[in-house]
This record gives C-alpha cells, sequence and structure tokens, in this order.
C-alpha cells in the first residue's frame, strides 16, 4: 500500500511539472488510447493561419479508482487483478527456484520497473516542454516528423497543436513554409496523399489563373530563367554549324524556354537554322495551358514567323514514361538536341517499381545520338531518402526559395499566397505525404544525375563562359544575395551561398 500511495505522487508532480496546460485540451492522458489513431485534418482560415479540424477530439479523460491510477505517459494501468497475478507469480518461482524465492520482493521489482519506466518518459515529456518553451518551429516540426515516424500520437498531437499557433501563410518566411510542411504531416497522417491537390484545402484555381501564378513566380524568382537560359545557352553553341535542328522537349509546358532561344538563332551570322520542336505534354500542363498543344504551337510559329526562322512544331500528347523512339518522329540528317528541363526528376526510378524510366529516358536519348542533351534540375535529395532525412532536406531546400520571394514580392502582395499555393505547396506536400508511385517529386543532387548519364554513355559537356556572364548580368537585376558557381563546367545557382537548380549538359 505504501508502494502504491508513492506511485500516486510521483504522477501528480509530473502531471504539474511536464503537462502543458494548453495542450491538454488536445491530447488525452488515458492509458487506455495510448495507440491512437489520429484523423486530423488541417484547413486555412480566412486569415491565413491553419485550423484544426479533428474528427476525434482528445478531451482529458482521467479515469481513475482509488486503487487503480494511470501515469499520464504509461501505456498500462495497474490491473485490478495485481494480487492474483502476483501469487501466480510466486507459486511459480517456488516451483521453478525453490523456497528461497520467497524472499524475492515481487511487489517492489514491479514497482521499480513502473516507476523506471514514467521516469524515462517523464524526461521525454520535459524535454518536448522545454522544447516548446524555446519557439524554435523547426525544431517542432523536425521533431513532429519523427513522432509520426515512430507512430507516436500523444506527442503527435500535441506538437501539431502548438504548430498550429506558430505557422501562417502570411507570415514571415519561415512560418509560411512551416504552414505547408505542417499540411503536409497532416496528410501523411490522414493517407490523403494519393487526393494531393484536395489535402490543400483551396479552390483549384482556372488555368488562366494557374498560368497567372506560375508567370509571376517566373518573373520574380530566376530559377526558372537560369534553367532556361544556361540551357539555351549550350544549344545554341552546339548547333552552331549545323543548318537543321531538331529539339526535344520532354515537358514542353508553356514553350517559353524556346521564346529566346528561337531569337538566339534568329541572329546567328550566317542566317538561321531550321528549327524543329517535338513537344512532349502531360495533362498538368494541359490544364496550366487551359488546352492542349496547339496553343503551344501557334505561340512558338507566330515568334518564327516575325523572326524569319523556319519552323516546325511536333505535338506529343503523351506523358514521358510512356514515351518511346516512334513518338518522336526522327528525320535523317537533322542535328538533335534533347531538353531535359525540370522534369526528370518526376519520372519513377528503381526505388519505386521495376520500370526505372528515369534511366530509359536517358538510354532513349542516347540512341538517337544528339549533339547535346541538356538537364536543369532543382538540388536537392528527396528521392530515396528515408522521410525524417527528407523532410528536414525538403525544409532546408525550400526556405531558401521563400525567402528570395519575400525579397521580390512585398507579404502583403495579394497574390503572393497564392502563388506559394499552387506553384509550391503542392510540391512540398507531395514529397512529405505521399510514398512509393503516389509521391512524384522526388529530387536528386548532381552527383547522382552524373552517374546516371555516364552509365547511359554521355560525356560532360561544359557550359560556356559566356553562358556564365550572361546569367551573371541577369543576376544583377535580382538581389544580390543569389549566388552563381561554376564547378567544372556545371553552373549552381544558389540563395546565400545554398544551391537550389544545377544545370548542366551531356553530349555522345
Amino acid at each position: 500500500m505504501q508502494t502504491s500511495q508513492k506511485r500516486k505522487v510521483t504522477v501528480q508532480e509530473m502531471e504539474s511539472n511536464c503537462w502543458p496546460p494548453n495542450l491538454e485540451q488536445y491530447c488525452t492522458l488515458d492509458s487506455s488510447s495510448g495507440v491512437q489513431n489520429s484523423s486530423s485534418t488541417a484547413s486555412f482560415s480566412p486569415n491565413g493561419s491553419p485550423v484544426s479540424q479533428p474528427n476525434n477530439p482528445c478531451p482529458m479523460d482521467l479515469r481513475r479508482s482509488p486503487d487503480n491510477t494511470c501515469s499520464p505517459v504509461s501505456d498500462s494501468c495497474v490491473t485490478d487483478n495485481e494480487h492474483d497475478l502476483s501469487h501466480m507469480i510466486r507459486q511459480l518461482e517456488t516451483a521453478m527456484l525453490g523456497t528461497d524465492s520467497d524472499n524475492i520482493d515481487v511487489h517492489a521489482i514491479t514497482a521499480s520497473g513502473r516507476s523506471t519506466e514514467v521516469s524515462i518518459k517523464s524526461e521525454r515529456w520535459k524535454y518536448m516542454m522545454e522544447m516548446i518553451a524555446r519557439g524554435d518551429l523547426k525544431e517542432l516540426l523536425c521533431a513532429c516528423a519523427k513522432a509520426i515516424e515512430n507512430k507516436d500520437m500523444h506527442l503527435t498531437d500535441c506538437l501539431m497543436t502548438q504548430l498550429r499557433q506558430m505557422v501562417s501563410v502570411s507570415g514571415e518566411p519561415k512560418q509560411r513554409l512551416g504552414a505547408y510542411m505542417l499540411e503536409g504531416l497532416v496528410a501523411r497522417l490522414a493517407s490523403s496523399g494519393s487526393s494531393i491537390y484536395k489535402s490543400l484545402r483551396c479552390k483549384e484555381p482556372a488555368s488562366s489563373e494557374l498560368l497567372s501564378y506560375m508567370h509571376i513566380l517566373y518573373e520574380i524568382c530566376p530559377y526558372f530563367k537560369f534553367g532556361y537560359m544556361s540551357a539555351n545557352g549550350a544549344i545554341v553553341e552546339a548547333m552552331k554549324d549545323e543548318s537543321r535542328v531538331h529539339i526535344i522537349d520532354f515537358q514542353i509546358a508553356q514553350g517559353s524556354q524556346w521564346l529566346t532561344l528561337i531569337h538566339a538563332l534568329a541572329a546567328r551570322p550566317g542566317g538561321p537554322p531550321s528549327i524543329r520542336i517535338t513537344g512532349i505534354d502531360d495533362s498538368t500542363s494541359a490544364y496550366a495551358r487551359g488546352g492542349g498543344l496547339e496553343i503551344v504551337r501557334q505561340r512558338l510559329s507566330k515568334v518564327a514567323e516575325l523572326c524569319k526562322v523556319p519552323f516546325e512544331f511536333h505535338a506529343a500528347a503523351i506523358s514521358a514514361t510512356d514515351v518511346q523512339l516512334e513518338n518522336l518522329r526522327i528525320q535523317p540528317g537533322e542535328a538533335i538536341a534533347v531538353n531535359f528541363a525540370m522534369m526528370l526528376h518526376h519520372m519513377p526510378d528503381e526505388s519505386v517499381g521495376t520500370q526505372n524510366h528515369r534511366d530509359r529516358l536517358l538510354r532513349l536519348a542516347k540512341s538517337l545520338s544528339p549533339k547535346v542533351v541538356t538537364l536543369v534540375e532543382q538540388e536537392a535529395n528527396t528521392n530515396t531518402a528515408p522521410f525524417v532525412p527528407r523532410f528536414l532536406e525538403t525544409m532546408n531546400h525550400f526556405l531558401p526559395i521563400f525567402e528570395s520571394i519575400d525579397v521580390s514580392l512585398p507579404r502583403d502582395h495579394k497574390e503572393r499566397i497564392n502563388v506559394e499555393q499552387h506553384c509550391l505547396a503542392r510540391e512540398i506536400v507531395n514529397i512529405i505525404a505521399c510514398e512509393g508511385p503516389e509521391r512524384v517529386e522526388r529530387h536528386e543532387l548532381l552527383g547522382k544525375w552524373r552517374s546516371r548519364f555516364i552509365m547511359a554513355g554521355f560525356k560532360p559537356f561544359p557550359l560556356s563562359s559566356f553562358v556564365n556572364s550572361t546569367i551573371k548580368t541577369l543576376l544583377q537585376s535580382y538581389c544580390d544575395k543569389y549566388t552563381l558557381e561554376d564547378k567544372d563546367g556545371v553552373l549552381f545557382l544558389g540563395w546565400m551561398n545554398r544551391a537550389i537548380v544545377a544545370s548542366c549538359a551531356w553530349r555522345c
């Protein structure tokens, strides 16, 4: 009885010292719910803050009887049959060890073990309280991701409650990114990765609106311009002596990259070559355009006509994963350039299934004997990294992007939230919430891409100093926090020395 009284005091001390009053309404203290399936969801309130919408609220519930106390952090309670259980244990000990086992205090051992368990978990909750008191958003987000990985729903619910008070889609860069990362964690818990667009709880924009958001992002951040400009520079250099040029773009989107290339080739000494572009499409691009590839053909044909450049457009309305040689309509005597701009990371590889489309497309490109193959990709490792390292990598990669948007677009700009939600947040949530084939955002670092290209039979085609200087000129119109680094002919565009995008070229 004395041991039992002592245990009650320990529990009461833990509740008063370690349990946060502001979390009680969300976190059950009933040990019977130690393995709790959280089905909380989150949406954005009109003021931009995520709002919890738990399907099963967790009120404080301390069901105790005078002889049966539950630890707020223990997964088990003292059962009503403890006396009978102890008696059976004593009988077993007597049969196995003899009468000397009567000297063993089973109650003391049981109480000691339970006290140790409570002490360990008490320290864990104490650490969490200290972490919350520090108010480090990054630390709390990572702790929440770890809690989800460990299937610790009590800790997850408590951390999410705290995080919802700290993030905002209209706050500082870290708060805005945190809002979407928290949304990714909620979507992961709810297993809503397969319906990733719906998980953001925001109205699907009309195609014209989405195109407008993408255009704003294109203008305020040089990441896309950098990629297009560096790839075009490599193509112009490789095609300087060619009269017939065939460009195969595996994700043509709006076709914006080729507007500047047509102008560049039109100004080539000796006259422009004839240009044929094969534009490969996917459903996302079609939606953003508000129509099929005919829109791209009309746009590029008009520019080519104004520049007096012989031009032909071939539409391949097919997903890149389904592209075969016959879809490309290769003609004899043409010089081929293959463009992989911000698209190969969408291709599943050997880590997803038996069909490694990532390497298959590289082998397909090699079979064309191209003059040049260009690669532009985000410099991040989110493909095969385990969940928690992938979560941290996502945070470290996207925070500089949100910071750069903050410099170019005021926080009170009416379109900024829409730009971030529709152009960045969905990618973030997909990386965090989805696994297997449902996770389509699978970035790799340049070192891995280099290995893939070399394995496919390609050699580096270093970007020229002219391309480097042209991009430096471009960056002068942006913030001086952008950095450009040339490593062995590969260009890295970064923000405050954190590489964000890598661009390189390859040849047979």
